[in-house]
């Protein structure tokens, strides 16, 4: 990331994957599509973190270089910023149930990169953004399809 002008950046997303209790694979088939997102240019990790939380709610974080075995994940990790504060890990951990185990992923979006860049320099700001759940659009898609078949 040192590498990266401040002006120069994408937007900057998270997402938490949580699993049950001795169901996590960090290294199969999530880790070789995220390394194609990052080979293709399409992202650039900023930060990894596993939490686990046990039964009784205490949370642990480990960074990717604390997990052992990274397997193809070794290629990003030197890379990674630490970005996350530990009020953030709280905040993320509390969304996890007991005894599970969780994936934190920080990305910049590269694709989107020169985008905002062109945006900052034209006096823009970005002032919110979100994301649309997969249900929410099956569900409208399934309300819309269901209301054109109506009065038929």
């Amino acid at each position: 990331m040192t590498d990266t002008s401040l002006d120069d950046l994408g937007p900057v997303d998270y997402l938490v994957v949580e699993f049950p209790a001795g169901a996590s694979n960090f290294t199969g088939e999530m880790a070789a599509e995220l390394l194609a997102l990052v080979d293709s240019g399409t992202i650039r990790v900023i930060d990894i973190l596993i939490l686990t939380k046990d039964e009784d709610g205490a949370v642990d974080a480990m960074e990717l270089a604390d997990v052992g075995e990274l397997g193809e994940l070794q290629a990003i990790e030197a890379q990674l910023a630490e970005l996350l504060a530990e009020e953030d890990v709280e905040h993320l951990a509390a969304a996890m149930e007991p005894g599970s185990t969780a994936g934190v992923l920080i990305w910049e979006n590269l694709w989107a990169a020169p985008f905002a860049s062109a945006a900052r320099r034209a006096g823009g700001q970005l002032i919110a953004n979100g994301r649309i759940p997969l249900q929410a659009i099956i569900a409208s898609i399934e309300a819309d399809e269901a209301s054109g078949t109506e009065g038929d």
